[in-house]
């Protein structure tokens, strides 16, 4: 049971971490702070938090558990205003979907505090962003990665664990590093492609025509790139040097597969339609991670 949640960033993500903390009946009250007084009055007619704080330090203030539910780009701006309250003994975790920009901001300026930061990535979200869309159910079922540092005070490492575990999480730990570098594959990849798709179905000039002739198929592989623009933004910026690499892979991919088109070798590209199909077909949401990952 924590006494207080600090919640900076009353979002879909913070919000739903709030409202499954006090669902579980693990945490007594929440103190929320946002850039926007009318979000962070919207969080507290809805229930999400019940204290509104002026600064992100008097969300702190009196916490023995901090949500940083930022975009990553204000990570390290985040991390100086509360420098100075963060005391041993409390946990400190984010929620960036990537991990080693966030760690290094962490290393620059918490630095003999940095043992109470928790590095945290919920596998959880909607395409629609805002306070009114947490949901404390938003996490149950879902994966939750852990990139704790040497410094990390171990006896944080598993206060983290429980918490996360306790809104329904399968919680994992690996390194930024790994964590950065697998996320580009399955995440921020396939972002960058339905962005990048959307815009060059737009640019056509029977764009808009063939798109009201779209079905199930295309609306399944362009969801995503509904996604908030700003948060996306910053994550293919920040974790851009693993995402071209992945970026890269997939268009010898494409440019393989393109050319069997031109070749008219239907032998060749059936064989590579079958291999996606069967690697698609044995992958299963929620699977456990091989026992050889490196992970």
């Amino acid at each position: 049971m924590f006494n207080q949640l600090g919640l900076i960033g009353c979002g879909l993500m913070g919000g739903s971490f709030a409202l499954a903390l006090k669902k579980a009946g693990l945490v007594k009250r929440v103190v929320g702070y946002s850039k926007s007084p009318s979000t962070v009055e919207k969080a507290r007619r809805l229930g999400v938090i019940d204290v509104m704080a002026e600064s992100a330090l008097l969300a702190v203030s009196g916490s023995d558990i901090v949500l940083i539910a930022v975009p990553v780009a204000a990570s390290e701006g985040t991390f100086k205003s509360i420098r100075h309250l963060v005391n041993p003994g409390v946990l400190f975790m984010d929620v960036g979907s990537t991990k080693r920009d966030v760690v290094d901001a962490a290393r620059r300026v918490l630095k003999e505090r940095l043992p109470s930061f928790v590095p945290a990535h919920p596998i959880a979200g909607r395409e629609v962003a805002g306070i009114e869309h947490a949901d404390a159910t938003l996490y149950q079922g879902r994966k939750v990665i852990l990139t704790p540092l040497q410094q990390t005070d171990p006896i944080l490492v598993q206060k983290a664990t429980d918490a996360w575990a306790a809104v329904g999480c399968q919680v994992l730990k690996m390194t930024p590093e790994h964590h950065d570098a697998a996320f580009a594959a399955v995440s921020h990849l396939p972002h960058l492609l339905a962005f990048a798709y959307m815009n060059a179905m737009g640019e056509q000039p029977a764009g808009q025509e063939y798109l009201s002739l779209a079905g199930p198929g295309f609306r399944d592989f362009t969801r995503i790139a509904a996604s908030d623009p700003t948060i996306w933004r910053d994550i293919l910026l920040s974790n851009r040097e693993e995402i071209l690499k992945q970026s890269e892979t997939f268009r010898n991919a494409l440019l393989e597969m393109e050319q069997l088109m031109r070749d008219w070798n239907g032998p060749a590209l059936q064989q590579h339609i079958q291999s996606a199909s069967t690697a698609r077909s044995q992958w299963q949401l929620g699977a456990p991670k091989p026992s050889s990952s490196r992970f």
